[in-house]
């Protein structure tokens, strides 16, 4: 059974730079000939995480 996650200081705001490209693969836009684009914006998002909060390494959404 899962409750829910709750996350301390869910509403702040954090600012991350993506390129045009890496924003619409992250929106569902496919580049077949470069999967690197997706890659490359998930690392950035979870780099920012990482930065500015302790997550610990269970990850339940995989």
């Amino acid at each position: 059974m899962m409750n829910g996650v709750k996350i301390p200081q869910g509403d702040d705001m954090v600012r991350v730079e993506l390129t045009v490209k890496e924003l619409m693969a992250l929106a569902g836009v496919n580049f077949p000939n470069n999967h690197k684009i997706e890659v490359s914006a998930k690392k950035k998002l979870n780099s920012i995480l990482e930065e500015h909060y302790e997550i610990d390494n269970a990850r339940p959404f995989n």
